[in-house]
């Protein structure tokens, strides 16, 4: 239960406008560097993309281009799955996905509309059999398009799956150089999947990769985040200042408390 300690002031209604305004300068100043950094965005250069990636869907197998469903452009959740894996490294797919990524993911729905009409479209790709997709999707009640890239180099290829013995290191824009000099070298543990954001442009019947964004380039997507920024008690994670305004819930990435999305039904 929250109580008084360590909460805001209370104060007047006058005191508090006037308080409102000095933050409202600062998120002036947020919109207009995030405006900076959005066209900055677009003016990243491409890759053409010419492999010929196969992707297993409802339909059977498909190709990169068959996923943007006619529209110009595609951005692309790469969701992470969960494997079991023996001491010789082989991987056996669980039932169920990533928690993190389905908390972004139970986000998506609501979104397709409004991107569709934008002449954008939204699937999820994961490396996991495309039939363990199809029945958890079903539990969730989820409708977005979502594809298995399972046997293909495609998660390698844009680093949703990173294991040195298949592709070189690259983690989050960071090869293992990069990580070993920022005192995060590269080790065998770190084998595996990783959440991830990218997005593709069609012209005619060519594709290009024009960005892609990982760890937290990818949070806004997850646990409502945007809303509870908002809040007085933010979003309850040990990292968050003031310091001692809220209980942890463990409710963030990664964290001991993240459920599944229809288990916090229960």
């Amino acid at each position: 239960m929250t109580s008084m300690a360590n909460l805001p002031d209370v104060v007047s209604r006058e005191e508090w406008a006037a308080a409102r305004k000095q933050l409202l300068a600062l998120e002036k100043e947020l919109t207009r560097a995030r405006d900076l950094v959005n066209a900055e965005r677009r003016r990243l250069p491409m890759v053409r993309v010419d492999e010929p990636y196969r992707f297993e869907g409802p339909n059977g197998r498909v190709g990169l281009l068959d996923l943007f469903e006619g529209r110009s452009q595609l951005v692309m959740h790469h969701f992470m799955w969960t494997f079991d894996i023996d001491a010789d490294g082989t991987e056996h797919p669980r039932d169920t996905g990533c928690p993190s990524c389905s908390s972004a993911a139970d986000q998506i729905p609501s979104r397709q509309r409004q991107l569709n009409a934008r002449n954008t479209t939204l699937v999820a790709v994961t490396r996991a059999p495309y039939a363990k997709l199809a029945a958890y999707r079903e539990r969730m009640g989820w409708t977005f398009p979502w594809y298995s890239s399972a046997g293909s180099d495609f998660n390698y290829d844009f680093h949703a799956t990173v294991d040195e013995r298949v592709a070189p290191v690259q983690v989050a824009q960071r090869t293992a150089a990069e990580l070993a000099e920022a005192g995060q070298p590269w080790e065998e543990w770190m084998r595996g999947d990783y959440p991830g954001i990218s997005a593709f442009l069609r012209v005619g019947d060519a594709v290009f990769h024009t960005y892609s964004t990982y760890g937290r380039g990818i949070e806004e997507f997850h646990n409502g985040y945007p809303w509870l920024d908002l809040t007085a008690l933010g979003r309850q994670e040990p990292w968050e200042e003031p310091t001692g305004r809220a209980d942890p819930l463990g409710l963030q990435v990664g964290g001991p408390g993240m459920l599944l999305p229809d288990e916090y039904d229960h």
